[in-house]
């Protein structure tokens, strides 16, 4: 029906569909999914035009959505979606690739804490670091990318072995192999195990190179399973006190579940 035709006070049924809509949150989703498909916004007055919005909505949109954590700046210039994000999918969709994933994730734990922080997988009986990401300062530190440790050694496969249900940490034989050859370094083992289970993270002081402490994460599937861990490694002395302890355990811990929660629905 025309505007010409129709009768004098009815409304259009086309008004009727969006008068309940909220405009502002229409812009902000047309903006999300913009980015979202590698649309570029550093020209803001020609990512309005091609999303029907002003230069200044785009702007302020933009601010909104980094500050809610849905998008992220670019070390180039620009924007990607943000973790939040991503998330959000991963609930909704059901995952996303691990180390794609974790790739961000480590470059934000480094970020956030100021020291060196990994990926690690499980493999076999040891664990192979896959990811790393340095802080600009460094850390004099062998573990680099490829670097395979026998799991019990290290944090990450601290954290790895203390998620294991007991039945399985039981039939492993390189537990047993440790067990028959070093007593003490077992029962040491078996300690550091059990304080790892009680607060949801393993610590490394000087245990695999000396004046380096380190913490870690497992990083489960949906089903609890651990698959990873991520780990943050910094100068002992930098990590002496409790407090500074506490706040990198924190961080760490959203980190992991962050990394699970979009990489497995977990």
């Amino acid at each position: 029906m025309s505007p010409a035709s129709r009768a004098p006070g009815s409304a259009d049924p086309a008004d009727n569909l969006t008068a309940g809509l909220v405009s502002p949150v229409i812009r902000g989703l047309r903006l999300l999914e913009f980015i979202a498909q590698g649309g570029s916004t550093e020209n803001l007055s020609e990512t309005g035009r091609l999303i029907d919005v002003n230069r200044v909505t785009v702007m302020r949109l933009l601010a909104t959505l980094e500050h809610e954590g849905m998008i992220e700046k670019l070390p180039g210039g620009g924007y990607q979606v943000g973790l939040r994000y991503l998330t959000m999918a991963a609930k909704g969709m059901g995952g996303h690739d691990l180390i794609s994933t974790g790739r961000r994730v480590v470059r934000g734990l480094c970020q956030q804490t100021g020291h060196a922080a990994y990926l690690s997988l499980p493999d076999g009986p040891d664990i192979t670091y896959v990811l790393r990401e340095m802080p600009p300062a460094g850390l004099v530190s062998l573990i680099t990318i490829g670097s395979r440790i026998a799991a019990w050694r290290a944090a990450p496969g601290q954290a790895i072995l203390a998620a294991l249900p007991s039945d399985v940490l039981t039939r492993r034989t390189d537990l047993g192999a440790l067990a028959e050859s070093d007593p003490d370094a077992f029962q040491a083992l078996e300690i550091r195990l059990e304080a790892a289970r009680a607060q949801g993270c393993a610590w490394s002081h000087s245990g695999l190179e000396q004046g380096i402490s380190a913490c870690a994460v497992a990083v489960t599937d949906r089903s609890g399973q651990p698959v990873a861990a991520l780990s943050v490694a910094g100068p002992a002395q930098a990590l002496a006190e409790e407090t500074a302890r506490r706040n990198l355990e924190t961080t760490l811990k959203a980190a992991g579940q962050q990394l699970s929660t979009i990489a497995f629905g977990a």
